[in-house]
């Protein structure tokens, strides 16, 4: 991790990084570089860019909306970790739900969440359709930064949320963005959300810029929702 590139990014962000919150992100750097040896976590491993498309673009969703005082947060495929435990890190007062389907993974997430201090903090192993059933609508805020069609991470992530929250979804702002939106906009509406912004915004410290796409949920998600992983993914 580069502290000073961090610290850069995260005041352009208007997060004033204490040494205890750069504490916790420097051995979360030094744990996800040890833990890459053995496990695949991450293709990014220099300083600079764990430091940026990492650590800072997990915190980016915080400018793009606003997240209540103590919400609860669940991250959905959330791998290493991303975006949910450099959001907890800086944002000490959200309760937050670690999801992921391996448990390699999962059993990383415990340690670093033990190791760096952060609590409050749950890492579950299960697939995110099957989990679902049993955390119907619990959670203020849903966010997801895997690499899925915004269609079919909105179905895996809206059931989650309580009428009145919304689901983060951290895209590419390339050209595609749009029409992904276009086709998604059915689904989500189905699912009870509704695309409420599509927030542009540079990541500090590169030339990349990222979408960050606000759903409110608005109505209670049907009971049929999600649908098994095949029917999903065949979006049908």
């Amino acid at each position: 991790m580069n502290k000073e590139v961090l610290r850069r990014g995260l005041n352009a962000l208007k997060t004033d990084a204490d040494e205890d919150m750069l504490r916790k992100f420097e051995k979360y750097s030094k744990m996800l570089i040890e833990w890459n040896e053995k496990i695949n976590l991450t293709a990014i491993t220099d300083d600079v860019g764990i430091s940026t498309k990492h650590f800072l673009d997990s915190v980016l969703p915080l400018t793009a909306a606003d997240i209540p005082l103590g919400a609860s947060v669940i991250d959905v495929g959330t791998g290493a970790g991303f975006p949910g435990i450099p959001i907890k890190i800086v944002r000490g007062d959200i309760s937050l739900t670690l999801l992921d389907s391996l448990l390699k993974r999962i059993n990383f997430l415990r340690e670093v969440c033990g190791e760096i201090g952060i609590p409050d903090t749950e890492c579950v192993h299960a697939r995110a359709e099957d989990e679902a059933k049993h955390r119907r609508e619990r959670y203020d805020v849903a966010v997801s930064r895997a690499v899925a069609p915004l269609k079919i991470l909105s179905e895996y992530c809206l059931p989650y949320v309580k009428v009145g929250g919304i689901f983060l979804a951290l895209k590419s702002a390339g050209a595609e963005i749009e029409s992904e939106l276009a086709a998604a906009k059915p689904m989500i509406g189905t699912l009870g959300g509704k695309v409420e912004d599509n927030v542009r915004l540079p990541l500090p410290e590169t030339d990349i810029t990222r979408s960050i796409i606000v759903i409110r949920k608005i109505s209670e998600t049907p009971k049929q929702f999600p649908r098994t992983s095949a029917k999903i993914k065949r979006g049908r």
